[in-house]
């Protein structure tokens, strides 16, 4: 345990009295009318008093480090990389061996995906935990995780982990005492001792797994319970209307803290708050329990922030980074899905009308101690979040553009250059989603050129855009599908596994030879990454703005920096493309120097020439 002192205590009870309004309304909501909630109060407060008392004194230097540089997450240098341990390197240690790699290539932020225990069998890819407290056993001990994030933090990079918060694995402590009808623990869960009250809710929820998971319930007859499971049967939702829920994660939270994570990735935080005749999800009662955690880890564990989980519309998912009364106090991160989406719907059309409807008509044009986790692929599927008004707004029919992406990107749609797999049809609703990795959706199988320049041109979007760009295992070696996945019975019937590889390390140790498609694509994304880092106008607090560019074919946008504009153009099809030097001016360029190349860009009869597929952060 870490050793307190007289000014250890005066900067927890400052911390706490400035974190205190953001954190005691927020549960005075939620749990004030409840005749326990005093008790609950001073518990939570000895809770935090513990974890910030236990926390290790080169954490809570960080914490003061954080505190004078809070901006640390939004500078450019920030750049992730997302993968599956046992898929990266196998175990925790084999992470250890491949840090050079990692910082080669220019990280500065690792997210380990679900590495905290899972149940054994079918964990929804480790999303269904057993044990907040203990590590993967396959991938390792807890200390060999403390052992990578500090080795981590020698190297600048901040670790993030993901932290469920929706359910646990039904063989969670919590919940083997719930099914051994322990009255305090079925507190925890959702459970109805008749089907009345789940059969009302099924009017208005939506499944989430309707192929392999259908309902929202599972029925247990040797408890004699009905329990709430959005997901799957083996993942059993929590009560987050009790406090002692709220009480028992805080103590999670801030124990991974201690940890060493710097970025804790709430999942499915959508789901967390039921209330009968609405979908249950994004409830006003989510983003005060959101709220009122991230204090809790800004009294006790300054350093880390909160990535929140939340694949939605625009205008539900824009209130996760904090909007209205939550404005700069709940999340730091969300991930920005609709960016993702109109990528690849601008890559099928070769038109960005649509994307930059979305873009520019949904989303402000700054965020208050937030930004966007940025992505073009990542572990999971991708659906066509493209709603019928906005599809209007460009002429377009919802209903028919989502089934031509699901074509296009499946591979059937004549011409096509993509190839990837279907997810989760839905007969009922015609959804259709789909799988595959960056590479095989960009073509790499049919035209490897044009395929590495669609890849580089997605890295060069989310690294200009504003936020932190992330990386998903192998798009920077343009990895294709794996079609494997298919002879393993565990995965065969889970598409998204076809964009889950293990990591082609001879490939990977070739990166700085030759000219393979792998190769060009490593260099091409380092030197991106670079040039991030070496531009501040791409700090995430610099206002971004989208803009027409006067073809439909080049997405532009302006990063509004104190010390002039810069102008993103993106050439979205495979033909060269021109812009009339005035209006590239118009829009505040003067010095024609494309940061992204640190080359001048000359004008040609006063037209601006893209080739295929260009990508320029124009000064």
């Amino acid at each position: 345990m870490a050793r307190t002192t007289s000014a250890d205590d005066q900067l927890f009870e400052l911390r706490l009295a400035r974190s205190a309004p953001d954190l005691f309304p927020m549960l005075e909501a939620l749990y004030g009318a409840r005749p326990d909630y005093p008790v609950f109060r001073d518990k939570l407060v000895k809770a935090l008093r513990k974890g910030w008392g236990d926390r290790p004194e080169d954490l809570k230097r960080l914490d003061l480090q954080r505190d004078l540089e809070p901006d640390w997450f939004q500078r450019p240098g920030m750049a992730g990389y997302v993968f599956y341990i046992d898929r990266f390197n196998g175990t925790l240690e084999g992470v250890l061996d491949r840090l050079d790699y990692l910082e080669d290539l220019g990280i500065t932020y690792v997210h380990l995906m679900p590495c905290l225990k899972p149940r054994p069998g079918d964990s929804d890819g480790g999303y269904s935990v057993m044990d907040y407290r203990q590590i993967n056993p396959a991938f390792g001990t807890m200390a060999e995780f403390e052992a990578v994030s500090a080795a981590l933090r020698t190297r600048g990079m901040s670790l993030c982990v993901d932290l469920v918060l929706n359910h646990t694995a039904k063989e969670h402590a919590w919940a083997k005492k719930a099914a051994k009808g322990d009255a305090t623990y079925q507190d925890y869960y959702l459970m109805f001792d008749t089907p009345d009250m789940p059969r009302l809710y099924e009017q208005t929820l939506v499944e989430v797994f309707p192929d392999n998971a259908p309902g929202n319930f599972t029925h247990y007859p040797e408890i004699g319970k009905w329990v709430w499971t959005t997901f799957n049967e083996h993942q059993w939702d929590l009560n987050w209307a009790n406090p002692a829920v709220f009480l028992e994660i805080v103590e999670v939270m801030l124990f991974l803290a201690n940890k060493g994570v710097d970025v804790l990735r709430l999942d499915a935080v959508a789901f967390m708050w039921k209330r009968l005749g609405t979908r249950c999800q994004s409830e006003p009662e989510v983003h005060m329990i959101l709220q009122a955690l991230r204090a809790c880890s800004r009294i006790a564990s300054a350093a880390v922030i909160h990535l929140e989980e939340a694949i939605v519309s625009p205008s539900e998912m824009l209130p996760y980074l904090g909007r209205g009364k939550h404005d700069g106090k709940e999340g730091n991160l969300a991930y920005h899905n609709s960016l993702m989406v109109q990528f690849w719907s601008a890559l099928a059309t070769r038109d960005t009308r649509l994307m930059t409807h979305v873009l520019a008509t949904h989303f402000p044009d700054r965020l208050t101690n937030a930004t966007y986790a940025n992505y073009i692929r990542c572990h999971d599927d991708i659906g066509w979040a493209v709603t019928d008004e906005d599809a209007a707004a460009v002429g377009l029919s919802g209903h028919s553009h989502r089934n031509f992406l699901s074509d296009f990107y499946e591979g059937t749609f004549p011409g096509t250059f993509a190839k990837g797999a279907l997810f989760q049809v839905n007969e009922l609703t015609g959804d259709k989603r789909i799988s595959g990795s960056f590479a095989s959706l960009a073509g790499i199988a049919q035209d490897p050129e044009l395929a590495v320049q669609r890849i580089l041109m997605g890295h060069a979007l989310i690294a200009a855009w504003g936020g932190i760009p992330l990386i998903y295992m192998g798009d920077e070696l343009a990895l294709p599908n794996d079609e494997g996945y298919l002879a393993n019975p565990d995965h065969a019937h889970d598409s998204r596994w076809i964009h889950r590889p293990r990591m082609d390390w001879a490939l990977a140790d070739a990166r700085h030879q030759g000219d393979t498609p792998a190769a060009r694509v490593f260099r091409g994304t380092k030197a991106i990454l670079a040039r991030r880092a070496a531009t501040p106008a791409l700090h995430a607090a610099v206002p971004v703005r989208v803009v027409a560019a006067g073809n439909d074919a080049v997405l532009a946008f302006q990063r509004l920096a104190p010390t002039g504009t810069l102008l993103g153009l993106f050439n979205f099809t495979e033909h060269w493309q021109h812009l009339p030097e005035a209006v590239v001016r118009s829009l505040g360029v003067s010095a024609f120097h494309d940061e992204l190349s640190d080359a001048h860009v000359e004008a040609h009869h006063g037209q601006i020439a893209l080739p295929p597929y260009a990508r320029v952060w124009l000064t």
